[in-house]
């Protein structure tokens, strides 16, 4: 979506935020009706008060007084009821309204390939779900409903007042051309500032949010000063962003607050004039004229103010909006249900790149037969990781294919076949929830008995006992309460209790203490047997039982066979890496 800080209003934007309102087409009429009938209601008060003063109080009449001041009480009470219903009934589609946006771009960003995250800052992402959709609202609540009933009660107001006496209305009017040209100037302005701050607003959360997620490595590294300096600097130029408003705010606030105080002096001035010459019957005309005039000049100030939460929500209404429109999601074109796969899987040729020409899988050819266990070894950046990734259809391919069961895998629809694969990376990530929640991920299908019975299959089900709660104790957020290798565990069971097809370990047992790898390594022998699995891993001596051992390097496979034919080859890749490694075990 193309950049539109240049205009000072985006009819495009604006009708594509109205039209999430079509779902509530009864309260956003009420609403709307409010706000007719409270333009309208509101001209019945200047009215009365010219009508009690030229007829009751100067002709000295108390009855009609009385009546007048009755009717004038009444006519408050429904202003105060339109108003209430204005203000509920706006604010009830506004919030429905942000809900359903929330909901679609959320939907939205839980499709995007996994490259989108990659190349975008989450906080920046949760600025999008969160913030500027809450500005959203502004846009239906305080923006949209604010501005027609303004606009509304000025057109009725100079409707009244040349009904009243055309001279005056004209002298009244008279300031409305210069007020009018500083308010679409300072528009013009404040659109520009306002995309500047929700600009600051995103950078400053993804700052925050990334640092307070790295907290450990700020501390241990002793980046705690710079990383305060980088945020005061951040937040030095957030803090500018809102001062440019406030300076555009202090400017138009005074220039209007001044012409308004001219246009009623000149009604006061001419008005008195007029009652002197007899061509005004009274002060009652000229009080109503008075009134009006604040009726008519008050909402043009506030129309700006109310103009930047209509724009507020159309800049934030564009960044959602772009977030929405994003083409970044894997092609669902698969029509084939993946169920009871036997595993056979197969890599013909393929290429892949992260990064467009800088391919990471030059060519990979590889077949892995269903109930095999099959270890790819190598160095760090061989494309070890690469592989899984794209047996799950995190990422695209750029050329070849991969198939499963002699089908290819853009041939099965994603959420089969993703049922049907299960990780276990080396980096477990697990939700601020209890541990039969991370593990089940709250599938109804799977119940505590069935992960019970796993977790005793595979060896862990004492270990989860001795936590406080069980298997309902909260890990806290990304599994903090626990371990790197109780972590593994969890994840294993997590693994272990959606009874994949094919199974893949990434870096399983790296980094764990060696109770804790034991018991990994059990619930590894448990968890892969009769099924199709891929392990990755630095330790050589934990895939000597592997059916294969694929050795990459540098995004081509150099070498396969079982552990014992590889150690046979002289000069051979893994026979070198075999080596050192033991050699570096035995020198510990």
């Amino acid at each position: 979506m193309a950049d539109k800080t240049g205009k000072a209003f985006d009819l495009q934007i604006f009708l594509r935020l109205m039209s999430f309102a079509k779902r509530y087409k009864l309260n956003f009429f009420i609403a709307s009706a409010s706000t007719i009938l409270l333009a309208c209601v509101s001209l019945l008060n200047p009215y009365l008060i010219k009508e009690t003063v030229d007829k009751y109080i100067t002709e000295k009449d108390s009855q009609g007084l009385i009546n007048n001041i009755i009717l004038m009480f009444g006519v408050i009470i429904l202003e105060v009821l339109l108003r209430f219903s204005f203000i509920y009934f706006a604010n009830w589609v506004g919030q429905h309204i942000i809900r359903d946006i929330r909901a679609k771009i959320f939907r939205h960003i839980l499709q995007f390939k996994m490259s989108y995250f990659d190349k975008n800052s989450v906080g920046k992402l949760v600025t999008r779900v969160v913030s500027d959709i809450e500005t959203i609202a502004a846009f239906f609540s305080s923006g949209v409903f604010t501005i027609v009933s303004d606009v509304l009660q000025m057109f009725a107001v100079i409707f009244l007042m040349f009904y009243f006496n055309w001279k005056l209305a004209l002298i009244a009017i008279s300031v409305l051309p210069i007020l009018i040209y500083a308010t679409r100037v300072f528009q013009k302005a404040i659109k520009a500032t306002f995309q500047e701050v929700r600009n600051q607003v995103a950078n400053l959360n993804g700052f925050v949010q990334e640092r307070v997620t790295g907290m450990k490595i700020v501390q241990l590294f002793n980046r705690e000063k710079i990383e305060y300096k980088n945020f005061m600097d951040i937040n030095n130029k957030h803090k500018q962003a809102y001062i440019k408003t406030i300076w555009y705010f202090s400017i138009f606030f005074p220039i209007a607050e001044i012409l308004s105080s001219i246009g009623i002096g000149l009604i006061v001035w001419f008005g008195s004039k007029q009652i002197i010459t007899g061509e005004v019957p009274g002060p009652g005309t000229v009080m109503a004229f008075v009134q009006m005039a604040q009726m008519l000049f008050r909402p043009l100030r506030q129309i700006a103010d109310k103009f930047n939460q209509l724009q507020m929500g159309i800049v934030s209404g564009e960044r959602v909006f772009k977030v929405i429109d994003t083409q970044s999601s894997i092609v669902k074109n698969g029509t084939i249900k993946a169920e009871n796969l036997k595993g056979n899987i197969k890599f013909n040729n393929v290429r892949f790149s992260y990064v467009e020409d800088e391919e990471v899988l030059k060519g990979v050819s590889l077949d892995v037969k269903s109930g095999q266990t099959i270890a790819i070894v190598g160095a760090t950046g061989a494309g070890k990781s690469t592989i899984i990734n794209l047996i799950n259809r995190f990422y695209e391919i750029d050329a070849g294919v991969i198939s499963v069961d002699d089908i290819a895998i853009n041939q099965y629809t994603l959420d089969s076949l993703r049922d049907q694969v299960a990780i276990v990376l080396q980096d477990v990530f697990l939700f601020s929830d209890s541990i039969l929640n991370n593990i089940t991920l709250k599938d109804e299908n799977i119940t505590l008995q069935e992960v019970e019975k796993a977790a005793k299959q595979i060896g862990i089900h004492d270990f989860i006992m001795t936590l406080p709660g069980g298997y309902h104790y909260n890990v806290k957020e990304r599994g903090a309460m626990l371990s790197s290798g109780q972590r593994q565990l969890i994840a294993f069971l997590r693994a272990y209790v959606s009874k994949p097809s094919i199974l893949i370990l990434d870096e399983a047992t790296s980094s764990v203490d060696a109770q804790a790898e034991k018991m990994i390594q059990y619930a590894t022998e448990t968890i892969t047997k009769g099924r199709t699995s891929i392990v990755i891993a630095h330790r050589l001596a934990t895939i000597k039982q592997a059916d294969k051992i694929i050795v990459m390097d540098k995004g081509l496979i150099v070498e396969e066979g079982t552990h014992n034919e590889l150690l046979k080859k002289n000069e051979g890749y893994y026979k070198n890496l075999y080596e050192k490694q033991f050699a570096m075990e035995l020198a510990s």
